[in-house]
């Protein structure tokens, strides 16, 4: 078989496009349901350490989290997207997970405890 790491539903990008994406790992402080939201979801506030500060997010992540079990929990972020308007609540930043077999969204997070605000590598 030939070594062929190339995915062809995605196109190549080059390293520097990787690094512009900024992304950050944080404590989630405040957790709270979104009933007025169009999916369910959960609001978000992450603690992204000093340099960033605090800032809000909601995430359709209901069917393996609840508002309560994920404070003091960190989560991994782009932090450097646009503010985006979603509904009455401004997300500022866009918490990373993967879908499960069932398409339900499983939270992208350090196994150990790292400084809020440590970049990804």
């Amino acid at each position: 078989m030939a070594d062929d790491t190339s995915n062809s539903s995605t196109p190549t990008i080059a390293f520097d496009d990787f690094l512009a994406v900024d992304i950050r790992v944080g404590t989630v402080v405040e957790a709270m349901p979104f009933p007025e939201a169009r999916k369910p979801a959960i609001k978000l506030i992450v603690d992204f350490g000093p340099e960033i500060g605090r800032r809000k997010t909601s995430a359709q992540i209901t069917e393996h989290y609840t508002p309560e079990a994920l404070i003091g929990t960190q989560v991994a972020a782009v932090v450097n997207f646009p503010p985006k308007q979603i509904g009455k609540w401004m997300s500022q930043v866009l918490v990373l997970g993967c879908c499960d077999a069932a398409g339900a969204i499983s939270l992208v997070r350090p196994d150990h405890p790292v400084p809020d605000g440590s970049r990804l590598h």
